[in-house]
């Protein structure tokens, strides 16, 4: 199976149906070797391992057999806890998990890393706003990623560093960054900082979806993306993949609410079934396949359970699209790469309000702002007519 093959079957595939159809490959991959998995957590809140958990076709167990993947190290799920007594490490790496990582990181290469969560610079570049077993994350991670043969980053704090990387009054002091980007910029993410050449894919979402996780991994282990050659054809400007995360379409396209938006129809107020776009939904410019892969096994996504996307697949999560429940016109977001895809979305995909929707991100003045809420689109429309 060629890349181009790969590429379509994951288009319609789910994970489990993937490994199903192509079981000759996972054969072939098991008769060859396991493949090692280094899984680190960092400055998060374990969200995106909770998405895995809850994956069912196939769940994380089944993955790690079929594929014949050896989980060297999951603080989340293994059994070993850190353990010292008088400041040292005690016992084992049979029992003491901060033992069995420095042992990983000696004596293993070539891996799969794994990279939930952020890693704290700060202060001052020290890293010690996270340390584990008296050493910073920062320091073990760089060890980490350099021994490494492929990085693919999951959920958006390890991605972009997310929330951690949120405008505050500590973010500087913190300091917190994503693996490939700090937000939008490259140039802050911790392998720069670093150093470390090591390819990476980014998977983002709060969570990520575990299919976008687990297919990837099976398209890596399998050979289907030779890493690092077929990343610059596979992957977007924010490494990731484009079959997840397709460049030319947005969560918008495919909403089972799209209609209502198409005539103008937009809820005002939460519980309705029409669009949710005056309610703050950032899916006009959220570029993921969840109106077509769905979560939950598959059954429903957000828009569609009645909450408006919040954006957080898009490397500025959550800076660029918060307030979440807050229509775009009048979060006041300018000049981020957010609005000027929400301008495009707009532009493009408006019938009946259309016009009137670029005419207001464009043109707006402030005292237009006034009683706009009370009024629907389409009334709005006829009222300028």
């Amino acid at each position: 199976m060629d890349r181009r093959t790969f590429i379509k079957a994951v288009g319609v595939l789910g994970a489990s149906l993937f490994l199903q159809a192509y079981k000759s490959d996972l054969v072939k991959a098991l008769e060859l070797s396991e493949t090692k998995v280094l899984w680190l957590h960092g400055v998060e809140c374990t969200g995106c391992t909770v998405s895995m958990l809850d994956g069912g076709s196939p769940d994380i167990v089944e993955l790690l057999r079929v594929l014949n993947l050896k989980l060297l190290f999951q603080d989340v799920l293994m059994m070993q806890q850190g353990i010292f007594v008088d400041g040292k490490p005690a016992n084992t790496s049979e029992l003491n998990s901060d033992i069995l990582l420095e042992e990983i990181l000696d004596n293993e290469k070539g891996y799969v890393l794994i990279s939930e969560g952020g890693v704290p610079n700060g202060p001052a570049g020290s890293g010690r706003y996270m340390v584990i077993g008296g050493k910073t994350y920062k320091e073990t991670y760089e060890k980490a990623a350099k021994n490494a043969s492929v990085i693919i980053a999951i959920g958006q704090c390890a991605t972009h560093s997310g929330v951690n990387a949120a405008e505050s009054e500590i973010k500087e002091l913190l300091d917190h960054r994503g693996i490939a980007f700090t937000m939008e910029d490259s140039s802050k993410g911790i392998v720069n900082l670093l150093g470390i050449n090591t390819p990476v894919i980014n998977i983002n979402g709060c969570p990520a979806h575990p299919d976008w996780v687990f297919l990837t991994i099976s398209a890596v282990v399998l050979g289907k993306i030779k890493v690092p050659d077929d990343l610059p054809y596979l992957l977007d400007e924010w490494k990731r993949p484009k079959i997840f995360f397709p460049p030319d379409h947005v969560i918008h396209d495919n909403c089972p609410r799209r209609g209502y938006y198409d005539h103008g129809e937009l809820d005002l107020t939460v519980g309705g079934g029409k669009c949710l776009w005056k309610l703050g939904c950032k899916g006009p410019y959220s570029h993921a396949d969840c109106a077509t892969r769905h979560w939950n096994a598959h059954l429903s996504f957000c828009p569609q359970a009645g909450s408006p996307c919040i954006g957080c697949v898009e490397p500025g999560f959550p800076d660029s699209t918060r307030p979440f429940f807050v229509e775009i016109e009048d979060s006041g977001l300018v000049g981020t790469h957010l609005h000027t895809v929400a301008g495009v979305a707009i532009g493009g995909a408006l019938l009946a309000a259309g016009a009137h929707a670029v005419r207001r991100t464009v043109l707006k003045k402030p005292e237009e702002k006034e009683g706009y809420a009370e009024e629907s689109v389409s009334e709005k429309a006829e009222g300028e007519k």
